[in-house]
């Protein structure tokens, strides 16, 4: 994302750029699934390793599918959710074919050509950056105690940790866990709804309250320090590297998400559903009330080994892969039962051999 905005005319050229790669980073892959097919195709039992699946419940305000109905028209209704769901697709679709053209071979070239301990210093810089804005969104949603840890993250990691490229505050003595936060998740928290689903060239997925949320989060630190952080040849570099970053990060998501059986739609409901686990998770609720390792629509639960999405998006996933897998199986027909061998029928007994009895025969002398 964008560390800058264009503001009075300073530098629409760096905004519009950053948030383009940031966009098309959050974008899913154009290959098999939402970020790019799989060279081989994963196996039912590979895509859903999880336990059985758990259906996803019907977001607030969305109108569940009737149950034993059949239902013919001629042009699907959108959903309460997604009223501009014609255009967010076709926004999606474009992204796709952006991503299989530039996106996705720009950022596997970036992670093969720049070291990882270079990029997880540059990963960690620009974390470092949003803390201000994190320990501030802690604040107004009446939480000191985070807010105090996020500000104690921000002064060790940027004097100990060199300006913030390391992450010294993760680790022992201190144990400060990085915790994303902004305006939209205040926003949720007070319980201001999420608004219209958008999938937008520039930004990707996001609702009307996140885009909010996310121009006032982006905007608070060049407003606040100034330069560097509102000049273009700052600005920039900074929030391409921030996108290349992400869509890496989140590559096996997308093409996990690129298999379902619809893309798009499996795509906007685990990005609503981890919004609203992440919003139930700041009042202590939910599958993400012990904290994520992992922020975007991608959201992970923290401990989870084991299990290689969130909650949300084991939920959808494993709901659309058995409809992918059902649907890709051709009808067959009910096997004939397997015949019952013709019981053994018993042979006659043989009869007894004859028994051939030698008695002398005595001739009477004449």
């Amino acid at each position: 994302m964008p560390a800058g905005w264009p503001y009075k005319g300073r530098f629409p050229l760096s905004a519009f750029a950053l948030l383009a790669a940031a966009a098309l980073a959050s974008a899913p892959p154009a290959d098999a699934q939402l970020a790019a097919a799989p060279p081989v195709a994963a196996s039912p039992s590979t895509r859903s390793a999880a336990a059985t699946p758990d259906p996803l419940p019907p977001l607030a305000g969305e109108i569940p599918p009737p149950s034993g109905e059949i239902v013919v028209s001629g042009a699907q209704k959108a959903p309460p959710e997604d009223p501009l769901a014609k255009a967010n697709q076709t926004s999606y679709e474009v992204l796709q074919k952006a991503d299989d053209l530039v996106v996705g071979p720009v950022a596997s070239g970036y992670q093969k050509a720049v070291p990882r301990p270079l990029r997880m210093a540059l990963r960690n810089f620009i974390r470092n950056l949003r803390e201000p804005v994190a320990a501030a969104a802690f604040l107004l949603e009446l939480k000191p105690g985070k807010m105090f840890e996020t500000v104690g993250r921000f002064g060790i990691n940027s004097t100990i940790g060199l300006g913030g490229t390391i992450d010294v505050a993760r680790s022992k003595p201190f144990n400060l866990p990085y915790r994303q936060n902004g305006l939209a998740n205040v926003l949720g928290y007070y319980g201001v709804g999420p608004g219209p689903y958008l999938f937008l060239p520039l930004v990707g997925p996001t609702t009307v309250r996140d885009l909010v949320g996310l121009f006032a989060d982006r905007l608070a630190v060049p407003l606040a320090v100034g330069s560097p952080f509102n000049q273009a040849w700052y600005a920039l570099p900074m929030g391409v590297i921030d996108a290349l970053d992400y869509r890496n990060e989140a590559d096996e998501d997308f093409k996990r998400l690129r298999n379902a059986a619809d893309p798009y739609s499996t795509y906007r409901r685990v990005y609503l559903q981890s919004r609203i686990d992440q919003i139930e998770a700041l009042h202590g609720r939910g599958p993400l009330a012990k904290g994520q390792t992992r922020y975007g629509p991608f959201a992970r639960p923290i401990g989870a080994a084991t299990a290689p999405v969130s909650a949300a998006e084991k939920r959808v996933i494993e709901q659309d892969d058995k409809a992918a897998d059902a649907a890709a199986m051709p009808e067959q027909a009910p096997a004939a039962p397997a015949a019952q061998p013709a019981p053994a029928v018993e042979a006659p007994p043989a009869p007894p051999a004859p028994v051939f009895i030698s008695e002398p025969v005595v001739q009477p002398l004449p």
